[in-house]
């Protein structure tokens, strides 16, 4: 075995012959690991954030023992370790509710283990983000594998996507079209293999985006999570972390503001998730790296959608695979001039251009050329105004084009509780032309920012066939979900943002041209209302206690990307003192 240029963290554990050594490898032999083990391979962990609550991530015990063959195969020692898995669809209240706290866990597991690299198995929306921002805290060598997408959804002889079928199917059903049995006869066919949400989503979203940063190997986004090659995918990023760890491959090499540019370039033309915004800006935050909320207009601006996949589009990720995948995409944008830096180093040591050029594309109405795209400028708009003074986002290929530039008398709910209330009230004084405004659903106010942004129309409008209104809140929405949905107004309502004063009936213009999001009210007005808010407010008592009174306290705003403040910046992997 070829000897490793660097030093390895592991060896502080393992490389010493007394009392500390001995019982570090001690411990270790109850397993029935030789001593050859300890004598210099490189520590390899591989986090897992498998559960059987999080269903999209359930089949990763094996897709961990095809990255322990690879890293076994590279003469790595590999150390499979669990994490919190923050799974989307049964956690309460919200999975954003706990990815910081999955963060903090990834880190110091990382930190105060012997670990020299790392294997990062992500998929289900959060847990991406989270083993990434954990994992750059530390710095250390790291690769992460996704799962990959569920295949097709099958219903009635036609594909559904994951998600986005429910918000579909579910309105037909208010609006009288279909029937309850109708519905719910969609249910199975919408889950039918392992794997995550597929459509365009936020895991597939944060899929392609690690892909984009580098951080992962090429085609990593797409592959069906049943698809044998997903495996072979991740016994190759098993060979690969032992190397990089004997290259000293950090993250900081590779989540560069070079990185990040590509990423934003990319959300583009993929038609990437909302969600993309808050978690590009907390890993960079982690990283080191300044990235604001407006390079997503001057990065991305004009930047066509070119991959026509729900919920934007037509197809499926399966499709997307098939088609060629993100590495086809890449190449559209770099023949193009439009991918920002095609040097950027990525995890096999090759640049992102290198990975891509010769990239074939084999279906043009999936990924479709340049001249022909699904939307001509897909970039995330980024909105401001004496409603939005630090900003509000939307995303216009899943919207509707007339509603783009719109102005309506507000129909207001304080909060989810409310809207659920009073939302299929025949007497609700709402027409098409209104514009529903939900409150208290921020970082702090919901707490955890859930995925409500996307109000469910009112029945009675639905039953006109309205299938599109202008929404705005502080709070998120699915990636699979669409519509013209303001999100991420910041401040949020609960942190005495512009949101909170809102009243039934105010005027609110919606101009993404030109980026603008306006209360048609004074500033003084504006003013007097904030004054009397703030006076007017109470501590809720759910918020004096356990990890909801952390979060209360240190989460950030949705433009600073809803880390806890005391979790920015790196710290390192610097070895932390022994206790024997």
């Amino acid at each position: 075995m070829s000897k490793s240029p660097v030093k390895l963290r592991s060896a502080e554990w393992f490389g010493t012959a007394d009392k500390n050594g001995f019982m570090y490898r001690s411990w270790m032999k109850n397993q029935g690991i030789p001593d050859h083990e300890f004598q210099g391979k490189p520590v390899i962990g591989i986090c897992n954030t498998w559960s059987e609550l999080t269903p999209c991530n359930a089949h990763f015990r094996k897709l961990a023992e095809h990255v322990r063959r690879g890293i076994i195969e590279a003469g790595g020692f590999p150390v499979e370790f669990p994490v919190f898995s923050n799974g989307e669809s049964n956690l309460r209240p919200t999975a954003m509710f706990t990815r910081n706290l999955a963060s903090i866990d990834v880190e110091e597991s990382i930190r105060g283990n012997p670990i020299d690299g790392v294997v990062l198995l992500v998929g289900c929306d959060k847990t991406t983000p989270a083993l990434l921002m954990g994992a750059a805290s530390v710095d250390v060598p790291a690769i992460a594998v996704s799962g990959g997408p569920m295949l097709n959804g099958k219903h009635q002889g036609r594909d559904i996507g994951s998600g986005t079928v429910v918000w579909q199917l579910s309105e037909q059903v208010k609006a009288g079209t279909i029937t309850l049995h109708e519905f719910m006869s969609a249910e199975a066919g919408m889950s039918r293999s392992a794997g995550t949400c597929n459509t365009m989503g936020t895991a597939s979203t944060m899929a392609c985006m690690a892909e984009a940063l580098g951080v992962t190997l090429p085609h990593n986004a797409a592959i069906p999570a049943v698809d044998s090659r997903r495996y072979v995918l991740a016994h190759m990023s098993g060979i690969r972390i032992v190397e990089m760890v004997r290259e000293d491959l950090r993250l900081s090499k590779l989540l560069t503001r070079q990185a990040f540019e590509n990423a934003i370039r990319t959300n583009a033309a993929i038609g990437g998730s909302t969600n993309a915004v808050i978690h590009l800006k907390a890993i960079a935050g982690r990283i080191g790296v300044e990235l604001a909320l407006d390079d997503w207009t001057t990065i991305g601006q004009g930047t066509p959608t070119l991959v026509d996949l729900m919920p934007s589009g037509r197809f499926l990720m399966e499709d997307f695979y098939y088609a060629g995948g993100l590495p086809a995409v890449l190449r559209r944008l770099g023949e193009a001039g439009r991918l920002p830096h095609p040097d950027a180093l990525t995890a096999n040591g090759q640049s992102l251009w290198d990975n891509v050029k010769d990239a074939p594309s084999y279906n043009p109405e999936v990924i479709r050329d340049w001249d022909t795209p699904l939307v001509p400028d897909g970039s995330i708009r980024v909105l401001r105004g004496n409603l939005a003074p630090r900003g509000a986002v939307l995303k216009p290929s899943a919207a509707t084009a007339r509603l783009l530039r719109h102005r309506g008398r507000a129909v207001v709910f304080e909060n989810l509780d409310d809207y659920k209330a009073r939302i299929a009230d025949p007497d609700l004084d709402v027409s098409a032309d209104s514009i529903l405004v939900l409150k208290n659903c921020g970082p702090r106010g919901y707490p955890g920012m859930a995925e409500v942004g996307n109000m469910g129309l009112p029945p009675k409008l639905l039953a006109q066939g309205v299938t599109d209104m202008v929404r705005i809140s502080d709070a998120r929405m699915s990636g699979t979900a669409y519509g013209t949905v303001v999100l991420h107004v910041a401040p949020e309502a609960r942190a005495g943002g512009p949101l909170a004063v809102v009243r039934e009936g105010d005027w609110i213009e919606l101009d993404c041209d030109t980026g603008r999001l306006h209360l048609e009210v004074s500033d003084a007005e504006l003013a007097d209302r904030l004054a009397t808010w703030a006076a007017g407010q109470q501590a809720d008592p759910a918020d004096g206690s356990g990890y909801r009174k952390l979060y209360v306290e240190h989460v950030m705003q949705a433009d600073e990307g809803c880390d806890f403040d005391f979790l920015v910046g790196r710290r390192g992997a610097g070895v932390p003192r022994h206790s024997h």
